[in-house]
């Protein structure tokens, strides 16, 4: 069962599940013999809900959410603690080839499945920086720039600082 709270605007929006501690009060509170609108008042809780609460409680005999309808998820606990030990362990992995590997593992077809499933975890694909090369006429040119400069005291290289004489 979903609460109702108000937001900025005055209009009440939906938010999350009540706790089993509430849904026991309103039920409590309608054992001893209040209204409705009374338990409401009581609880600061939308009155719609106090009363879903209660026939809830009368028809079913709990309060306890009920399973909702629509598909079942494909991707298990076992396989979701799979999937992110497979991601932390090579970091360059397609999700195709994740689905593949996960698909000899689990012997379910979860192609879709695996870019939900990690973004939901956090993981994002991301294309890596290109990072050139140390070309070989870099790397000359490097070597000949340390050959000729390497033997610099501090004061050479910082000629219009202020240097303590450090000797190390």
């Amino acid at each position: 069962m979903q609460t109702a709270s108000t937001n900025i605007c005055g209009r009440i929006c939906f938010s999350q599940e009540l706790s089993e501690f509430k849904c026991g009060t309103m039920i409590g509170c309608h054992l001893c013999n209040k209204f409705i609108l009374d338990i409401s008042l009581l609880l600061n809780i939308p009155r719609s809900a106090v009363s879903g609460i209660v026939t809830k409680r009368k028809q079913l005999g709990t309060t306890a959410t009920q399973p909702l309808s629509g598909r079942p998820r494909k991707m298990t606990e076992r396989g979701q603690c799979m999937l992110k030990h497979t991601v932390c362990r090579s970091h360059q992995l397609s999700a195709e080839s994740i689905a593949n590997d996960l698909q000899t593992l689990l012997g379910l077809q979860i192609s879709t499945t695996v870019c939900r499933e990690l973004h939901g975890m956090g993981f994002h694909g991301r294309a890596a920086a290109s990072k050139p090369y140390i070309t070989k006429c870099n790397a000359k040119r490097w070597m000949q720039w340390y050959k000729t400069l390497h033997h610099w005291t501090l004061q050479q290289w910082l000629p219009d600082c202020i240097v303590p004489s450090v000797k190390f």
